[in-house]
């Protein structure tokens, strides 16, 4: 090999050796330790919220689009987000699983980012810092939540936007950089809007490389400035008037704003130094702007900004640098506009996910500087100082990722940490309600009631789980105490209405459905109920409108499903019932009741085998349902199947002893098989369960003439008759038993009825 291809073989790899494997392993290193620290955050469920922006988002599980997230207000107001969990879903469904490797792989991605953005800023330190910020606990709420892609995800561009503007800065001749950063920019904005705050952030990495700022750089930074300012102006008007952030928990005096901007400062500050308690919802503070005292964390807060700009020239210059960054990506959560969640809390881990890189990439420079000119073996320690800490907030990280396991484990652990958070007791009651622990529901809604008995959620909630525990007239104070307290409570209409109805107070439901659906048009549920309701009246034309709006607004409400294939049935469109009956049993499989009308519907085009297919698989999977076996057992004798359908008529009957049509089939599948006596028990039950049903007095006195008990009949033949005088068949089976008793002028006036009533139905 020549000699000068040797010498650049050989340079190129000690090259190679001295800068791209140590990267790589650092990098690699980087990446495992956050895979470890959040690696419980992986078998995690979907959690508070998740309902609204994935598994139950129209713009997600349909029927919307990407069409409606890039062009109406369903994509609220981060539309690159939704379109991240829209392909999620439809590559992986609802499997929270990859939900979370996605969101954690993007903040593995973020953290490699900051290190070398950090380092190409000549910040000592670089790699320390970064892991402190991707492994401290205060992430886990981002990292963990579903929901918080908008953090992971805006913060993937939004460091990809920095970095570039570095590399503009150093050479503003490469134009290519200014316009990767400005896209970064606007993709980091449309993941999340407080990546508003990016213009600022840019604006102290040019002084912080250059020393100054110049017009220069503010002409080069004012496109920046135009994208956030209309995604502030955007999200201000959406967090007020979609999101709903109005009322008495956002009027705020502009003082009380300001106590909260200090104290919230603090706060956060506190957090990364101290990360315990960590909690979900932490208690909302009460403000007092009379009392002096309390503006001393905003006083101490600004004090601490403009000495860090004071000193700037004898060492602070790294000081203000963080600390600015930290309140600048904080600005637009201190209380100075309203936020929703301020509902609840003025403070909250997510909120200082990108604020907290300043503070913390300070203390990994302050770190890798630290003991600086000390003796050898203090030099080899801080490496070993660096681990312990950066394994000590990792496994912090570990645990408080068992928090978000689940909506009870996260209900359960708020309540725990705050007890007074009514809204998590709240979402804990509603956790049991869905797991059916119903007595435990209840006791958690009471508790909420008992520390705050004016709060109309907790009444509406309480309400509802009392009418499905079936106390309508228990549920009934509630309901109208939640729409006493909130006369523009849509759901509290609706549910009030819900209450009415099993009351038999028809009329005064109807008004609340329609009352509840003039307060919001939106509400799935009202258009659900209202539909039901008249579909009981006999208007199923009627209510067809109101179960497709239903579905329209929730493609996942199964019951609107079943309820739509029914009132189609009842309109004589059997076939267009059959897609809604499969797309509810997708939904809920173990829906017994709607499998079973999926079967008649079935049967009644023809298709009897499938129909068998489902009423068996119905009483597979709910064993316990009474109504199951007997719709079962009812195919079964319609298809010959008698002995078969006796024993699934025998189950509904144990189970339902008071089951009337099932005695009374399992007492005609009996005769059919000629065993009178338990035939004669059967048809006996029935109709001391039902003594003004024609069938079963009639089937009953059949029965007892076959055994031979001819005067015992005689009394059900004259009730059947009284009960359907036009019974042709009856008059026949009555005619011959009285022949047998000697009663022939009797007979023959009933042989003359029967004969009668024969030629008076129509002819087929």
């Amino acid at each position: 090999m020549p000699r000068p291809l040797r010498a650049f073989l050989s340079a190129g790899s000690s090259f190679v050796r001295r800068h791209f494997f140590p990267t790589l392993g650092l990098a690699a290193l980087l990446v495992a330790a956050v895979g470890v620290a959040f690696w419980p955050a992986l078998r995690g469920q979907f959690i508070w919220d998740d309902d609204l922006h994935v598994t139950a988002n129209p713009t997600i599980v349909g029927p919307l689009g990407l069409w409606e997230i890039w062009t109406t207000s369903a994509a609220n107001y981060f539309p690159l987000v939704l379109t991240n969990f829209w392909l999620q879903h439809a590559l992986w469904g609802l499997n929270p699983l990859p939900y979370h490797v996605v969101t954690l792989a993007l903040h593995a991605a973020s953290a490699v980012l900051l290190w070398r953005l950090l380092w190409r800023l000549d910040v000592p330190g670089a790699w320390l810092g970064a892991a402190l910020w991707a492994l401290h606990p205060v992430q886990v709420e981002s990292v963990a939540w579903i929901s918080e892609l908008k953090n992971t995800q805006s913060a993937l561009f939004y460091l990809l936007a920095i970095r570039a503007f570095v590399e503009w800065i150093d050479d503003d001749r490469r134009r290519r950089f200014y316009a990767l950063a400005l896209l970064g920019a606007l993709l980091a904005i449309l993941s999340k809007p407080s990546a508003a705050m990016l213009p600022l952030v840019l604006a102290l990495c040019s002084w912080w490389r250059r020393g100054r700022l110049t017009w220069h750089d503010a002409a080069m930074l004012a496109p920046f400035f135009v994208l956030s300012a209309l995604a502030a102006g955007w999200t201000i008007w959406e967090q007020k008037f979609h999101s709903g952030a109005v009322g008495p928990e956002w009027s705020q005096s502009w003082p009380e704003r300001g106590l909260i901007a200090g104290r919230a400062l603090w706060f956060y500050l506190g957090k990364l130094v101290w990360p315990h308690p960590l909690i979900f919802i932490y208690p909302r503070w009460s403000l007092d702007a009379r009392q002096l005292t309390a503006y001393l964390p905003l006083a101490a807060a600004l004090g601490g900004l403009v000495a860090a700009w004071v000193f700037r020239h004898r060492g602070g210059r790294p000081v203000f640098l963080a600390v600015a960054y930290f309140v600048a990506l904080l600005f637009p959560v201190l209380g100075f506009f309203d936020v929703y969640f301020f509902r609840y809390s003025f403070v909250g881990d997510h909120f200082q996910y990108l604020a907290s890189i300043g503070p913390l990439a300070l203390a990994g420079a302050g770190l890798a500087r630290l003991g600086a000119g000390m003796p050898a073996w203090w030099q080899r320690a801080r490496p070993v100082a660096a681990g312990v800490l950066l394994l000590g907030l990792a496994t912090l990280s570990w645990r408080q990722c068992s928090i978000y396991a689940s909506r009870e484990t996260l209900w359960r652990a708020t309540v725990n940490a705050n007890p007074d958070c009514v809204m998590a007791w709240l979402n804990l009651a509603d956790t049991l309600v869905r797991q059916n622990r119903h007595a435990e529901a209840v006791a958690t809604f009471e508790e909420a009631l008992r520390r705050r008995p004016h709060d109309a959620d907790a009444h509406n909630d309480l309400g509802g789980v009392l009418l499905l525990l079936g106390r309508p007239q228990e549920a009934l104070p509630h309901l109208e105490s939640a729409i006493r307290l909130r006369p523009d409570f849509a759901e509290g209409h609706d549910n009030l209405g819900n209450v009415l109805r099993a009351l038999g107070r028809r009329t005064e439901a109807m008004a609340q459905y329609t009352e509840a659906l003039r307060l919001n048009p939106n509400l799935a549920s009202a258009h659900n109920n209202l539909g039901c309701e008249l579909a009981e009246r006999g208007q199923p034309a009627e209510a067809l409108p109101h179960f497709a709006t239903a579905l329209r607004l929730k493609p996942d409400h199964a019951e609107a499903h079943d309820n739509l294939a029914t009132a189609l049935r009842e309109l004589g469109r059997v076939p267009e019932t059959l897609p809604h009956f499969v797309r509810a049993l997708e939904l809920r499989p173990a829906f017994t009741a709607a499998r079973c009308r999926y079967a008649a519907a079935l049967a009644a085009i023809g298709r009897t085998a499938e129909a068998l297919t489902q009423l068996e698989r119905a009483v597979a999977l709910a064993p316990e349902s009474a109504e199951a076996h007997h719709n079962l057992g009812t195919a079964l004798a319609q298809s010959g199947r008698v002995a078969e359908a006796v024993a699934q008529f025998e189950a509904a009957t144990r189970l339902a002893p008071d089951f009337a049509s099932a005695r009374l089939n399992l007492g005609l599948a009996l005769c059919a098989l000629q065993r009178w006596p338990d035939a004669i028990a059967q048809l006996e039950a029935a109709v001391r369960l039902v003594p003004d049903s024609a069938a079963a007095h009639s089937q009953l006195a059949v029965a007892l003439v076959n055994n031979g008990q001819l005067p015992a009949a005689v009394p059900h033949f004259e009730a059947a008759l009284l009960l359907a005088p036009q019974a042709a068949e009856v008059h026949a089976n009555y005619a011959q038993v009285l022949d047998a008793l000697e009663r022939p002028r009797a007979a023959a006036e009933h042989r003359q009825e029967a004969a009668r009533l024969l030629r008076a139905q129509p002819s087929r």
